[in-house]
């Protein structure tokens, strides 16, 4: 019955050379940065919309400092579109890491600009 059935050769992956392997590492630090730099950004959006005052506990205008983040995190595959860095790529791993990134980032801000005030 095995000598039926054709035998399966593996093909092994090819190996990157050195000049691709950079490309892709320059290509995962430019996305970090952009999600870094979106996080602050939205961040400041959120202190300058919402003012420190208005901050009491889980508010509604928290949760327009939720929405402005999240609307960074959409405006990223945009720029990664703009930018041609592979965002039809990105899977849903690397989508939460871009998402955590941009949430640290803007949580960090955000309080340390709230926190400047007080």
């Amino acid at each position: 019955m095995s000598a039926d059935t054709p035998d399966e050769v593996e093909v092994a992956p090819k190996k990157k050379t050195r000049e691709e392997k950079q490309k892709e590492h320059l290509g995962r630090i430019e996305k970090t940065l952009i999600a870094c730099v979106l996080g602050i950004g939205t961040g400041i959006i959120s202190f300058l919309v919402i003012s420190p005052s208005q901050i009491e506990g889980f508010q509604s205008y928290t949760i327009l400092a939720l929405l402005i983040m999240i609307a960074g995190i959409v405006v990223q595959r945009h720029i990664f579109m703009l930018l041609r860095l592979g965002s039809q790529k990105l899977g849903a791993k690397d989508w939460l890491y871009q998402g955590f990134m941009t949430f640290a980032f803007w949580f960090i801000t955000w309080t340390l600009l709230l926190t400047k005030g007080a």
